[in-house]
């Protein structure tokens, strides 16, 4: 008996000293959503070695959230992880590593095994545990592939997230690989990687090209080797003419058949040129826009979430006047804006369209009036833009793009980019909402997540509050700094607004993939509004976030659901709503916020910035004049 409890207490015993758990960026929730989604077996272990600080966590957790946004499953075993559980109990002798990295492969063999792709990464100095990890699962018929990260140690020093070559090299910890402990580099590794000059996607993509090569990554369905589908939204399809062809373009269309657009087709013909809808080609196609309505995602380029259709609307008149052209002309008050090459017409069936997307086709709900007082036939077909679309109304600074915004986001260093949808006024419930979000990123070892705060700036309804005033309140709410101006973006998504429910929020979600958001908050009933002939809300408010969260094609984004704040008296301030002491808060509706603004009075302390306020008061009381 006793010698059995000195045993247990042996395996209590916590050795590894010096270990820092490492928090990867993909929750157990998004593991679950998406295990399995590409089917077929794919289980196999990818094994960093290398000394420490040459980038193996880094990489495989990079390598972690590439492969299981694309619906991958994949987990990442890393060291210092595994000596908090699994290996608390060894230390780092000879001895003790070889049974660790023995241990660390059974568990990879069984993760890969169930379909897994099992990323490891570990020191594991010695040559004869590495080969024991492959023998392991070739044995057993699994891939294992070994990754060397060939990092100098001069730069693995000057790195030292952890302190650990600092302590090693003061003589405080012994035996510390690549100090006073022998690695025995890969005499054939599978790959390769230099980390001293490289960035961390251009690693990940080096594993993935492998993996690519032995089907554990589909080059996905009629893709060519080495070209990224737009399916997973990691290219832009940007639909603009050459530079150098414009002119010529310009010349020819003076003398091609045209049509004129509304300022509506306009802000759609902005959305496809900069490539908000990828991969669409330009207005959609008869083929497209059933796609579209019946599946809500297209279908040609794997599954692409499109749940609202983007067309263009034309007259009887217009189509029998441009009929059998090759190239048809857009203008905007006179001036060309775009080419549809190879037009397609087909019948606009306006009730069908309204009935799925807006699930009512009362001619009342505003954007359905004007879907109503469009053409009976629908124009789709490649589409190029002439030029950039600018509004010249001093806002067009903020009108940046897709691939603008990645830009944006590399040279902010963001390792995860949050994105929060709006049409009204920022108060600070839905500033607390953004704060916990970043909070929240951080605790999941995110170092840098930048917040895109992005309202929408097409057309919106007439008592909503213009895009001027929301933009300077915006910037009001950043200079007070209830929201942080160096991790913020604030930039104008330029769709028009449809109100409709959640079916427009799904497109609301997409859009801000093409940005390379990998997280979205979405509200309390998103894009809905009340019946205009009834009163009622059109939409159930939960449904916009429970549709984001089994909705097609989303894979790539998490969606981070909406906590109800209210105004907490105890406190003078916004808080998470707590049902246990439900008379402490009070909910200030819109209806109450605008009745307060109009008369010029302020709202409780804390409920919003006082320049933010005073924004919004003056745009209202500037309706009473």
């Amino acid at each position: 008996m006793a010698e059995f409890e000195n045993e247990q207490k042996k395996i209590k015993t916590v050795k590894a000293t010096n270990v820092t758990f490492q928090s990867g960026h993909v929750t157990r929730n998004k593991r679950g959503q998406v295990m399995g989604k590409r089917g077929g077996f794919r289980g196999c272990t990818v094994w960093f070695t290398g000394l420490s600080g040459a980038g193996k966590t880094t990489v495989s957790f990079a390598l972690e959230e590439y492969l299981v946004s694309r619906g991958i499953p994949a987990y990442g075993l890393d060291g210092d992880n595994m000596r908090h559980g699994l290996n608390k109990n060894l230390g780092f002798s000879d001895e003790d590593r070889e049974e660790n990295i023995r241990r660390v492969a059974e568990v990879a063999k069984l993760f890969a095994d169930s379909g897994v792709v099992s990323l490891c990464s570990f020191v594991s100095p010695f040559a004869k545990d590495r080969a024991l990890a492959r023998e392991l699962h070739e044995t057993s018929g699994l891939l294992f592939f070994e990754v060397f990260m060939d990092t100098p140690l001069e730069v693995c020093e000057q790195r030292d997230v952890k302190g650990l070559y600092k302590k090693a090299r003061a003589g405080l910890i012994k035996g510390f690989t690549g100090i006073d402990g022998r690695y025995e580099k890969p005499d054939n590794p599978t790959i390769v990687i230099k980390t001293a000059n490289s960035e961390i996607s251009d690693c990940v993509q080096q594993v993935v090209e492998v993996l690519q090569e032995h089907g554990i990554v589909p080059y996905c369905f009629d893709q060519e080797p080495g070209i990224v589908p737009y399916s997973t939204l990691d290219q832009v399809r940007e639909l603009m003419m050459p530079e150098n062809e414009v002119t010529g373009m310009l010349a020819r269309a003076q003398q091609m058949p045209h049509i004129d657009i509304n300022k509506l087709d306009l802000q759609w013909l902005q959305v496809l040129t900069e490539g908000w809808a990828t991969p669409l080609s330009g207005f959609m196609s008869e083929k497209e826009y059933l796609q579209s309505q019946h599946f809500g995602a297209l279908m040609d380029d794997g599954i692409v979430n499109q749940s609202i259709p983007i067309v263009l609307p034309v007259t009887t008149e217009d189509k029998e006047r441009v009929a059998g052209c090759e190239e048809l002309c857009l203008r905007y008050e006179g001036r060309p804006v775009g080419i549809i090459k190879r037009p397609e017409f087909y019948p606009h069936n306006k009730e069908e369209r309204c009935a799925r997307q807006f699930g009512t086709s009362t001619k009342n709900h505003p954007y359905i009036k004007m879907i109503y007082e469009s053409g009976d036939w629908l124009c789709g077909g490649p589409t190029l833009g002439l030029e950039r679309i600018r509004w010249n109304d001093g806002l067009d600074q903020y009108r940046l793009t897709p691939v603008e915004l990645r830009a944006k986001f590399r040279q902010m260093g963001a390792d995860a980019v949050f994105a929060f949808q709006l049409r009204n006024p920022v108060h600070n419930g839905h500033a607390l909402l953004m704060q916990n979000t970043r909070e929240r990123l951080i605790k999941e070892g995110h170092k840098k997540p930048v917040l895109l705060l992005h309202p929408l700036g097409g057309w919106t309804k007439d008592d909503d509050v213009p895009l001027d005033t929301r933009m300077a309140q915006h910037h009001a709410v950043l200079e007070e700094g209830i929201l942080d101006p160096a991790s913020t973006v604030l930039a104008i998504f330029p769709s028009p607004m449809m109100y409709a429910g959640p079916t427009e929020v799904q497109w609301h979600a997409k859009a801000r993939m093409a940005t390379g958001a990998n997280f979205y908050i979405v509200g309390r009933d998103p894009a809905g509004m009340p019946n205009p002939d009834t009163g009622k809300d059109l939409y159930d408010p939960t449904h916009g976030r429970r549709v984001l969260s089994m909705a097609p094609g989303l894979s790539q984004l998490e969606i981070v659901p909406f906590q109800v704040a209210a105004y907490d008296k105890t406190v003078s301030k916004m808080a998470l709503f707590d049902p246990a002491r439900k008379d402490d808060f009070l909910f200030i509706s819109g209806t109450k916020m605008r009745a307060l603004a109009r008369a010029g009075d302020n709202p409780p302390d804390g409920f919003m910035g006082k320049k933010a306020w005073q924004v919004l008061c003056s745009y209202y009381q500037s309706l009473k004049k």
